[in-house]
């Protein structure tokens, strides 16, 4: 069983950065493609990020591009969101998410159902 715990969420305000971590067990978190999704009150989860395995690859939604960035550390099956120029839009549970299907393409990591293992969730607030 694959367990994610997320991390790093707060009270920011508007202009300001979070770092979210999301610690994976299990010993294949190096062949899995990891995600990020948002969920704001009242609204549909929405696809925040993706990295696919080796990290070679990273896909964003275009509201957080230049500002967003994922990025994996195998060695300590850990995969980050450096959140920098928040919003008060970008106030959301963030979880994590793992998916076991390699070489796919950025679309679908964009995509919920591409993936296996979800985290808790850790809330997001940015103040204006």
């Amino acid at each position: 069983q694959v367990q994610l715990v997320e991390s790093g969420g707060g009270l920011v305000q508007a202009g300001g950065s979070l770092r979210l971590s999301c610690a994976t067990s299990g010993r294949t978190f190096s062949s899995y493609a990891m995600g990020w999704f948002r969920q704001a009150p009242g609204k549909e989860r929405e696809f925040v990020a993706a990295i696919r395995w080796s990290g070679g690859s990273t896909y964003y939604t275009d509201s957080v591009k230049d500002r967003f960035t994922i990025s994996r550390d195998n060695a300590k099956n850990t995969v980050y969101l450096q959140m920098n120029s928040l919003k008060p839009e970008d106030t959301a549970v963030y979880y994590c998410a793992a998916s076991t299907r390699t070489y796919r393409t950025g679309s679908y990591y964009s995509r919920g159902g591409s993936y296996d293992y979800w985290g808790q969730g850790t809330q997001v607030t940015v103040s204006s």
